[in-house]
Parts: C-alpha cells; sequence; structure tokens
C-alpha cells in the first residue's frame, strides 16, 4: 500500500462528514427560511397577493349648481340613465372572441327590446375587454323614459345587464332666436368638458392639506370647466374628492367582487350663487336680437354684475357629453360666437369717452362749466382739419350742452386746453387702460395710449393731434364694455368706482351634512374713479339727463315717460379709412335723482349711437322697469293679509255683494313683458285703492 492510499483511507471520512454537515446547514437555512416566509409573513404576502388582484376605480363627485341672485338655476345637473353590461356575467369559456360575441348578441337582443340602434361595436367591446375589463361596459347613456321603460319590463331577461343614474351637466335657461336655441347667459357661464385622466391621476397623487395622496388604476369620465365661469370657479365647483371603488379581479382580469368596506361615496361641489339677475339678463340679451355686439348691466350702488350678455352667442348644452364636429365647426366662423366681447372685446369708446375728457379740463381748471367755445363745425389745427359730426356747427355752447350735442369742437379745445397727460391720468382713475379684475376666466385691459406707448409701437413723437383724437375717444383708445359699465356707474353714483362683482357667495357642502356658506363682499376698485368736486361731476351729469329727454338730444330715441334716464351716445369709426364702418354705443344709469342701474351697450357696425342703440336701450329700462312692477306686485301679494275667517257671516256677505279686488288678479307674465310701461301702471294703479274688509 502505498503512502497515498493510505492518506485517502484517512481523510476520506472525514470529506464525507464534512459534506454531510454542509448539507443539514443548507437545509436547516431553507427549512428556516420555508417557515418565516409561510408562516411568520404569511399576512405580508397575503396582502400583498390581495394587492395584485385589486382594481381602483376613481368615480366622479356631483358638480355644484350656479344660480342667480333670486335662486334660479342657470347650470345645474340632470339624472341620465345609462344601461351598463357586466362583461364578467357575461362570460364564455375559451378563446376571449367568445365573450365578445356574447357581449355583441346581448347588445343586439337590448336594442330590439328598447326599439333603438346599438351604440358600441364589436371593436369597441374588444376593446373594453382588454383594457378596462373590471369595469362596467357603458352601452347606452342618456336613454328616453319610454326606453327605459321597455327595459324595465323585461330586465330579468338580461342579467348582467343593469340601469344607472348618473349626473349630467345642463343649462337650463335658454333662449330662442333666428331659428336656434342659445344659452342663457352663455359667454358668462361657459361650459364643462370631459377631464384628462391624466390630469386628474396628478391631481389625485398630490393630495392636499386636508386629503392625502391616492392612486387610482382607472378614472371614470369627470367634467372639468373649460370656459366662462365654469372654468374660472372650477375648483369650487368641482367635488373636493371623487368617490373610490375597489374590485377584486380574477386571473384573467374579470371582476371577482367589490370590496364594500373600501368603498367611499362621491363628494359634491359647491353651488355659486351670482350677481346676475336672469330676468335682465333675458332682456340684454334680447336687445342684442339679431346684431353683434354686447350688453353689461351693473348695480350702480355696489358694482354688481346684474347682466352681460354677448352675441352672436351659443348653446352650451352642446358641449354635453361631447360637441359634434360639425357643431365645433359652426362655432368658428367670422362672427365668433365663442368669442366674449363683453369682457375680451377692445373697441374704440367714441363719444361715451368724452366725459372723460370734461371732467379733466374741469378738474384742472383750464375749463369750467360756463366756459363756451364755438362750433363752426370744424376745428382747425395746422394743416389738419377735424370735423365735428354735425358739419353745420353747433355755435356757441357751454360745457352741458356739448355734452348733450356730444359736440366734437369743444372737446378738441377742452383737451388741448388741459393737456393729454390730464386726459389719461382721469382715464387710468375711471378704470381704462387695466383689467377690472372681474371674476371672469379672461378679460382684456383696452389701452390708454400716452407718450411712451406711441414711441414703443409706433416709433412716432405724441402730437396734438393725437390729443385731439383722444378727446372724442377716436385714434388709439380702447376699453371693453364691461370696463365702459362700471364707468357710467361711477359717473351716476358721484364718482365711486366699484370692482365689478360676479360672484355672491359659495355654499360648501362639508362632509358633516352642513353647509358652509361664504359671502363675497362689494369692494370699491383699485382706480379711485373720477376724483373731482360733486357740482363739476353734476355738470356733466346734467349734460347726460339732456341727452336723453331733451328734444334735440342725440339720445333722445332712448327716453321713457315718468322715468329720467340719463345717457352718453358714442359712434367711432374704424377700419380702413373712408370704409365706413362703425362701432356704435350709448352709456346710461338711471333714474337720474337715484341711480340703482348703469348700462353701457354696443351694436358692432351700426348706424350711429343715437339712431341704432338708443331706442334698444329705451325698450331694455322699459321691459327693466315693468320687471320691476311685476315682482313688487308679487311680494306685496306675499305680505297680503289672510282672508278673513268663514264664521263671519258679515265679512261673507260683503264679500259675495261685492267683492274687493284681489293682487292676484292682476296677471302679469314676467317672461313676457312688453313696453309701453303705462298701461302696466295702469293696471296696477287700483292696488293702492283697495277697499278694507272689516275684521
Amino acid at each position: 500500500m502505498t503512502a497515498r492510499d493510505r492518506d485517502i483511507r484517512v481523510f476520506f471520512p472525514w470529506r464525507i462528514l464534512g459534506l454531510g454537515l454542509a448539507m443539514l446547514c443548507a437545509l436547516g437555512l431553507l427549512a428556516t427560511r420555508l417557515w418565516t416566509l409561510q408562516m411568520e409573513q404569511e399576512d405580508i404576502h397575503l396582502r400583498r397577493l390581495a394587492k395584485q388582484s385589486l382594481r381602483s376605480v376613481r368615480t366622479p363627485g356631483t358638480r355644484g349648481r350656479i344660480l342667480d341672485r333670486r335662486g334660479s338655476r342657470l347650470a345645474d345637473n340632470r339624472m341620465s340613465f345609462c344601461l351598463e353590461l357586466y362583461p364578467e356575467e357575461l362570460r364564455k369559456p375559451g378563446a376571449r372572441q367568445r365573450t365578445v360575441d356574447a357581449v355583441c348578441e346581448t347588445l343586439d337582443r337590448l336594442a330590439e327590446v328598447m326599439d333603438t340602434n346599438r351604440t358600441v361595436s364589436a371593436a369597441a367591446v374588444r376593446t373594453h375587454l382588454n383594457r378596462r375589463t373590471p369595469l362596467p361596459l357603458v352601452a347606452w347613456r342618456d336613454l328616453g323614459r319610454e326606453q327605459v321603460a321597455r327595459f324595465a319590463e323585461r330586465s330579468d331577461e338580461f342579467p348582467g345587464v343593469e340601469l344607472r343614474v348618473e349626473p349630467v351637466r345642463e343649462y337650463p335657461r335658454t333662449l330662442a332666436a333666428g331659428g336656434a336655441t342659445n344659452g342663457l347667459a352663455a359667454h358668462l357661464l361657459g361650459y364643462v368638458g370631459r377631464a384628462d385622466d391624466e390630469a386628474l391621476a396628478r391631481e389625485e397623487a398630490s393630495g392636499e392639506e386636508d386629503r392625502p395622496p391616492e392612486s387610482f388604476h382607472y378614472y371614470l369620465p369627470e367634467m372639468v370647466g373649460r370656459a366662462g365661469l365654469e372654468k374660472r370657479l372650477d375648483e369650487h365647483l368641482r367635488a373636493a374628492t371623487g368617490g373610490r371603488l375597489e374590485y377584486q379581479v380574477d386571473v384573467a382580469g374579470f371582476r371577482y367582487r367589490t370590496l364594500e368596506e373600501t368603498c367611499r361615496e362621491p363628494g359634491r361641489g359647491a353651488d355659486v350663487t351670482l350677481a346676475l339677475d336672469a330676468g335682465i339678463q333675458r332682456f340684454a340679451e334680447e336687445a342684442l336680437a339679431g346684431r353683434r355686439g354686447a350688453v353689461v348691466v351693473v348695480d350702480a350702488t355696489n358694482g354688481d354684475v346684474l347682466a352681460m350678455a354677448s352675441a352672436p352667442t351659443f348653446n352650451p348644452n352642446d358641449f354635453i357629453p361631447a360637441i359634434t364636429r360639425a357643431q365645433w365647426q359652426s362655432l368658428q366662423g367670422p362672427d365668433r360666437p365663442l368669442f366674449n366681447r363683453a369682457a375680451m372685446g377692445e373697441y374704440p369708446p367714441g363719444s361715451t369717452f368724452k366725459p372723460v375728457t370734461l371732467l379733466a379740463a374741469m378738474k384742472s381748471g383750464k375749463v369750467r362749466p360756463d366756459t363756451v367755445y364755438n362750433c363752426p363745425g370744424a376745428f382747425e389745427l395746422g394743416n389738419a382739419r377735424f370735423r365735428c359730426w354735425q358739419s353745420w356747427g353747433h355755435g356757441a355752447i357751454d360745457l352741458a350742452h356739448a355734452v348733450r350735442y356730444s359736440c366734437n369742437v369743444y372737446l378738441f379745445h377742452a383737451g388741448l386746453a388741459c393737456g393729454a397727460e390730464a386726459i389719461q391720468e382721469m382715464a387710468r382713475a375711471c378704470g381704462f387702460g387695466v383689467r377690472t379684475g372681474a371674476d371672469l376666466d379672461a378679460e382684456r385691459p383696452g389701452l390708454v395710449p400716452d407718450a411712451i406707448w406711441k414711441r414703443l409701437a409706433r416709433r412716432d413723437g405724441w402730437r396734438d393731434g393725437d390729443t385731439c383724437n383722444m378727446s372724442i375717444g377716436q385714434g388709439a383708445v380702447l376699453v371693453t364694455p364691461l370696463q365702459l359699465a362700471m364707468y357710467a356707474a361711477a359717473l351716476a353714483n358721484g364718482g365711486t368706482l366699484w370692482w365689478p362683482r360676479v360672484v355672491l357667495s359659495r355654499r360648501d357642502a362639508s362632509a358633516a351634512g352642513r353647509a358652509a356658506v361664504t359671502d363675497i363682499p362689494a369692494r370699491k376698485s383699485p382706480s379711485p374713479g373720477p376724483q373731482i368736486d360733486k357740482p363739476l361731476l353734476d355738470t356733466v351729469r346734467r349734460g347726460m339727463r339732456d341727452v336723453v329727454n331733451s328734444s334735440d338730444g342725440s339720445g333722445r330715441r332712448a327716453k321713457i315717460p315718468g322715468f329720467t334716464l340719463a345717457a352718453k351716445t358714442g359712434t367711432a369709426e374704424y377700419g380702413a379709412k373712408g370704409s365706413g364702418k362703425k362701432m356704435t354705443w350709448m352709456i346710461a344709469f338711471g333714474p337720474y335723482e337715484n341711480p340703482r342701474y348703469a348700462a353701457a351697450f354696443l351694436i358692432e357696425d351700426g348706424d350711429s349711437g343715437g339712431s341704432t342703440v338708443s331706442p334698444r336701450v329705451g325698450e331694455f329700462f322699459q321691459k327693466l322697469l315693468a320687471l320691476e312692477a311685476c315682482r313688487a306686485a308679487k311680494d306685496a301679494a306675499k305680505k297680503a293679509p289672510p282672508p278673513p275667517p268663514p264664521g263671519n257671516v258679515a265679512v261673507l256677505l260683503r264679500v259675495r255683494r261685492d267683492p274687493p279686488p284681489r293682487l292676484q288678479s292682476t296677471a302679469i307674465d314676467c317672461n313676457r313683458l312688453q313696453p309701453p310701461l303705462s298701461s302696466l301702471v295702469s293696471r296696477l294703479s287700483s292696488l293702492s285703492s283697495l277697499p278694507e274688509v272689516p275684521a
């Protein structure tokens, strides 16, 4: 036996023993790890397994309502009946195409039962099964009552099919014009559209102070504001939290069961009350019938926006659930129906700007109320000749008559006397050249031109001719109808320029079921307004009164018997010289003694402010006064004393013999008020002499 054989005999048992010990250690470690995974960490892995089979779905909340100042619904949610199919209950064994065929067969049977057309194709069914397997397939939306009744009668024949009610945005107040039905206050309210799922995911993942971050596998369609107040107030109108559904799915992705304990009901958005008055808004839109233009009506005492109309307009209901291509193309024409002229349109103001120049001239001390200038029909400035609208002139007139007749030559003298800087300062004080800051999704600032602007924009210096043009609201001056309405309110109330209040309050629904109301107070504008002595301002106001109420005033067609309206007309040329294109204006406030309303009216491509706009202004205010009388009569009827008790025989006999007139007998339809106002006043005059009924 060699030495090597002896070494092998000695060391071989030790090697076997070492290998066995190593194997025992490995088996021990494996058994320990298996024990840890299967016993100690059982709950952890069960939760992970359950999580892999869960699918979370975000459901949209209910959008808040938009109301007018009297509680009328301007934007609300209506019930929409939807028919849904649950694929897991129609699933067939084998290839997925067999399930697609089964769903399509059910859809065909449902269409026949409800006597309607099928709206979901086989390709759409296949896409749904591949991408959104756990969710129900929405086969029909917005079913009519007859279709719902037909399905309900035979619902037992369709397992896996369910009728669901979902809220859908609607704008209930409409206005028929020119064969089309448009929404009331459509530009102010705006419209909604479907939210982007990725944006919703980022929003949910970010969380808030009172809401932790969340993530979802699926997002059901939710509407968000795309324009107008729907967009501006979207964070309030949308529910702060959406609902949550959790499904457990099987290996094929079909829903296995719903985890009720983790579900959450969706929230509700805030109700918003506007300063808008639906009745006044309707009259404003009727005043624009058949024309392009804008109307803004405000409360002269606090700046509340009572009406904001723009024409042509549109129907926001067309955007729900989605606007068609043909409808969208029809809104892209040259008339721009989607363009809010009231807040975004910038126009030359024409003669409505003249009070600014006169206030600046009087504040500078260069012109007094009794200052007289002669108007021969034109004004010579060097080699330039600036004409008055009345070619034969107005003769020697003072300031009040210059307002009354809208004399250009008087304004040229006054503007050059005080200088361009004084006019620009007064214009900015009246809110021109800056945004008003109203709660709107878009607003333009207009333009008050000065020497710096002209040097940058036109590479030229400021000249006296520029001052003459600016003094009568021509040249480069641009304003919006909203700015003009707030400026008219400042002239009406004695010089206070208010911030245009669009929203009065918000009513937020809390988790405890109680509602928290947030009032939006009225406040003054950052611009100071026409800060000038009251007697000087009253001179301009008297001239505006004579514009309407004198026999030769430029706005006499707006005169209303028994109601003193003050106004200023305006006609501004635009476009190529000699084209004859004009923007026609009228700003007005009334009643003159104690103004409640101020308004700005614009009609594009009219003849003149006096002939085109003033008749519409007069008709509008007549309707407004009739509406006031109607509401006063209704309020008086509510406050009338109750009828006498039946046991009083003497009263019963008198009532049968000589029944006194009752307030309810004056039947007034507030939606069909038409001038003249005198007929309505005569019908209501009898209310002041009601015979007394003894107790």
